[in-house]
């Protein structure tokens, strides 16, 4: 259901994840959020490194906020968006050297820098019943949303994205440890709803990745549906759904991607807004949605998170009027393509894609008579000099 983003016309946000602050040396490691809470310099540096990307979206003029992934521990290739959540789980034991998927989907070998992230990842290895353990969502957003009175957006990993990152030696079927794990991700999402988190975001189910093998069938895509909807069902929230051709290291696994065979199911799933990478790809995909009639809401990219130019508001503007052709106003919501991640793009850079992105949705409000964002970032009075 729409709750946050009701009434709202041309939102802006991020996706998620937010370039940590050189400083910030403490992590996780394994520990529970709560417990960590409880050491004395974790403490300050995580609440510290929280507000530090609030305030930075504030000053962009972003609209709805996030708390800039600063659970995530400081690893290659943002591995910890996998095992934050896998580290917690009970039923797992041990570790492997390699996945038994991705980096062999994509050819990655020795000398290609997503081969030092295979190597990085180690995928944990499920010897028993999944069962669940302190991820603890609720009270990492509300250390984020008392911060700020706009809108924070919890995002986490999809169940059907955590498990291409285990060996499963207990379940009968893939199938099987993708539903026992949505069951238990549930559970965590309504306990986030309940506390007051009104935006929920899912990200990478398969539907859009499994559009480019054609060997992916109609059954398929019902099962992986089937599992999205699972994992949100009867969680009081609106739910987004984030879809992007990948951000290990700020890289991307594919080239020319496309949500041409995907798009409609995705629009079928039980999620209020679908987001879309479309920076990277000029928007070649945005002429899809004429095709594809639907209530939901549709968050397009308009800044690369894989490259460190920064776009010129004019053209964040252009993507924004070329969407307009397809979506309507009130159902478009500007973004940044994926996350900006722990390693790559500079948090400086990243701010400053932040500040394009509202600064050429205003270009775009201003000729549609909508209000415009304040961007402090932007405003002459506060330069050193004129």
């Amino acid at each position: 259901m729409i709750k946050v983003t009701e009434g709202m016309v041309l939102p802006t946000t991020m996706t998620g994840s937010y370039p940590k602050p050189n400083w910030y040396t403490q992590g996780l490691n394994g520990r529970a959020f709560r417990t960590a809470m409880g050491n004395t310099l974790f403490r300050e540096q995580y609440l510290d490194a929280v507000s530090a990307a609030i305030n930075d979206q504030e000053m962009a003029g972003l609209d709805i906020l996030t708390d800039g992934d600063s659970r995530f521990d400081l690893e290659v290739g943002g591995k910890s968006w996998f095992f934050y959540v896998l580290e917690r789980l009970g039923g797992i034991s041990g570790r492997r050297d390699q996945s038994p998927g991705w980096s062999g989907d994509y050819s990655i070998r020795p000398g290609h820098i997503l081969y030092e992230v295979q190597e990085a990842y180690q995928p944990a290895v499920v010897s028993e019943k999944l069962t669940g353990g302190p991820l603890e969502y609720a009270p990492l957003w509300k250390s984020a949303q008392k911060m700020t009175a706009n809108p924070v957006k919890f995002g986490t990993i999809s169940s059907q994205s955590v498990t291409r990152m285990v060996w499963n030696e207990f379940y009968p079927s893939e199938k099987e440890l993708i539903l026992d794990l949505c069951d238990i991700m549930n559970q965590e999402l309504r306990n986030l709803a309940d506390s007051g988190c009104g935006l929920i975001q899912i990200e990478e189910p398969r539907h859009h990745f499994m559009g480019l093998n054609p060997a992916t069938t109609d059954e398929d895509y019902a099962f992986y549906t089937e599992a999205f909807n699972r994992e949100v069902r009867g969680v009081d929230a609106e739910i987004w759904l984030h879809t992007c051709w990948g951000n290990p290291a700020q890289q991307r696994l594919v080239e020319d991607p496309s949500y041409e065979r995907s798009i409609a199911h995705l629009l079928e799933v039980d999620a209020d807004v679908v987001t879309f990478e479309c920076a990277s790809t000029l928007g070649k995909d945005l002429p899809l949605f004429a095709q594809h009639e639907s209530p939901k809401k549709v968050a397009i990219g308009v800044v690369n998170h894989t490259n460190t130019v920064v776009e010129s508001p004019d053209s964040v503007a252009n993507l924004i009027r070329s969407a307009l052709e397809y979506v309507p106003p009130e159902r478009l919501i500007i973004s940044s393509d994926c996350g900006f991640g722990r390693e790559g793009i500079s948090r400086r850079i990243a701010f400053h894609k932040c500040v394009a992105l509202v600064q050429g949705t205003n270009i775009v409000r201003k000729e549609l008579g909508l209000p415009e964002a304040m961007v402090r970032a932007a405003d002459p009075k506060f330069a050193f000099s004129e």
